[in-house]
């Protein structure tokens, strides 16, 4: 009952906290969309796409590591190793963030030129490699914090990075506006490096006074570097070709839209439009999904080290009822009130039309959430990844192949075929998973 407890605690504390952040963050985003304009958004997107891409070489499935094995560790009542499993993600966080950081560095002339399409300077991707350490090493705290149950302290951080954030960003926006659209990224980009090294230096000054941190005292020798290998290497690896397919996808999107008859503007324009505005309005109330699906994945750890075949069914069957239901509600919503919420945001009626069309697609997304986190409790993390890299490669070719032909029709579809086969694939392997433990205990 105490856990049950504490899990709800740490739900209510995520669910509060992460409403108030994504109100902020989708206001501060509408301000920085009516500020810059649809292109630059576009363009911004594509250097977010890179960005993206950089941090899952620098994070390299660290944080599912810490979270599984500072998790075990807890459920089997083994407290001392902690400390030493915690101080090893965070050394490992660290080596994979230098070696990203240096990675962009010497392919800057490369990302500039093919990914980027020379929209910005060297300086933008030189700024970014600055924030890839820290946000490695946050992770791993991150991680360390869910398996504690000391989820707000994430929260905490979260909202001290946001602050930082919005007001870093807003006041070198302001300052370098007149520049032109490269000192627009450079300003977004720079305000997101002083936040992340901020919100680090915060999440280790939590860390270092954390109760459970400091009574694990004693060291049981070195046996938990292959533990964290074993689980962040195989996801890293795969992480990398997601990730890097996907930023592949984002890049061959207003090149295709270029292709189908679009100038190079109109199709970064539109291509802002749906991925800078469209679908932040879509996603805002996924916040009521992730501030419990991060949760999942130490509790359903615990069930799969217990091997509590009957606890992983019924928790499945409720979770995923409930964020169907939730998630067909919010759907009705968005599309009844699109007209009004993005004349409210936006002050732009045609956007709402984009607005109607994605929310047919929320359940998938939603459900999708809800159940990667539950796989990646019952160890399949890689098994995401690699539904995640069909997921790219299917999208991918079709953009490639069928956007030029369809146009931006064509680009909307490719985000309903996404995100269908995503979750068939998904929850596919959910079942079977659940199947084959059921079936082994009888």
């Amino acid at each position: 009952m105490k856990k049950i407890k504490i899990f709800i605690l740490n739900s209510l504390i995520l669910l509060a906290s992460s409403i108030i952040l994504q109100v902020i963050g989708l206001f501060f985003n509408v301000y920085i969309s009516n500020k810059i304009g649809s292109e630059a958004v576009g363009v911004f997107a594509l250097v977010s796409s890179v960005y993206l891409f950089g941090i899952t070489l620098a994070t390299s499935g660290i944080n599912i590591a810490a979270t599984r094995v500072i998790s075990e560790e807890l459920a089997c009542d083994n407290e001392a190793g902690v400390k030493l499993a915690t101080k090893k993600c965070i050394v490992i966080s660290l080596i994979t963030g230098l070696i990203a950081s240096l990675i962009f560095f010497i392919f800057c002339d490369f990302i500039i030129e093919k990914c980027l399409h020379n929209r910005v300077s060297h300086i933008v991707i030189y700024t970014l490699c600055i924030a890839l350490p820290f946000i490695s090493m946050s992770s791993a705290i991150n991680g360390y914090f869910v398996a504690v149950r000391r989820a707000y302290k994430n929260a905490i951080s979260k909202f001290f990075e946001e602050f930082v954030k919005i007001f870093a960003t807003a006041f070198i926006l302001n300052s370098f506006m007149p520049a032109g659209l490269d000192y627009m990224c450079l300003s977004l980009i720079l305000g997101d490096v002083i936040s992340e090294i901020l919100s680090f230096l915060f999440l280790y000054i939590l860390l270092k006074k954390d109760k459970a941190y400091l009574k694990c005292f004693r060291f049981l020798g070195d046996s938990y570097t292959p533990r964290i290998l074993r689980i962040s290497l195989p996801v890293a690896f795969t992480s990398y070709i997601k990730s890097g397919l996907s930023t592949l996808k984002q890049i061959i999107i207003p090149i295709s839209l270029e292709k189908s008859g679009l100038g190079c503007s109109l199709a970064l324009s539109n291509y802002g439009i749906v991925g800078g505005m469209a679908m932040p309005v879509i996603m805002f109330p996924s916040v009521f999904i992730n501030c419990f699906a991060s949760l999942l994945v130490p509790e359903f750890a615990r069930y799969y080290v217990k091997n509590d075949t009957k606890r992983i069914n019924q928790m499945t069957r409720f979770l995923l009822f409930s964020t169907l239901m939730f998630s067909i509600l919010i759907c009705a919503i968005i599309f009844f009130f699109a007209e009004p919420i993005c004349q409210t945001l936006y002050s732009k009626a045609n956007i709402s039309q984009y607005v109607k069309i994605l929310s047919f697609l929320i359940p998938f997304i939603y459900l999708d959430i809800v159940v990667d986190s539950i796989l990646k409790g019952l160890d399949a993390q890689v098994s995401v990844v690699f539904i995640n890299i069909a997921d790219c490669l299917l999208t991918t070719s079709f953009i490639y192949f069928v956007v030029p032909v369809l146009g931006f029709v064509g680009y909307i579809l490719s985000i309903f075929v996404s995100e269908i086969f995503n979750i068939a694939l998904s929850l596919s392997k959910l079942l079977m998973l659940i199947h084959k433990a059921s079936t082994s205990i009888n």
